[in-house]
């Protein structure tokens, strides 16, 4: 099984954003799950394409009814002491 994964500048010529909202994203929990091997940040193709699909409205004025599927997939998990750092890596 071969896992694509992209980095930050890959993601944000995606979606054409900055990268810097991506590490916003991050810090406050939004957007699509990351993956941090060291102190490199990468998503896997499969979370972001998830991301994309419950990004999916048909009015700019209807929230989602319910938890989406990449949430009941994906639930937050709340970090350990050890994890947390004051800023972006």
């Amino acid at each position: 099984m071969s896992l694509k994964h992209l980095n930050q500048i890959d993601l944000a010529d995606r979606w054409n954003i900055s990268h810097r909202t991506l590490e916003r994203w991050r810090w406050t929990g939004e957007g699509p799950r990351f993956v941090k091997l060291g102190g490199r940040v990468v998503y896997r193709l499969e979370d972001v394409e998830a991301f994309e699909c419950d990004q999916v409205r048909s009015s700019t004025s209807k929230k989602p009814a319910s938890k989406s599927a990449w949430q009941v997939m994906h639930p937050p998990t709340p970090m350990s002491r050890s994890t947390r750092t004051s800023g972006f890596s």
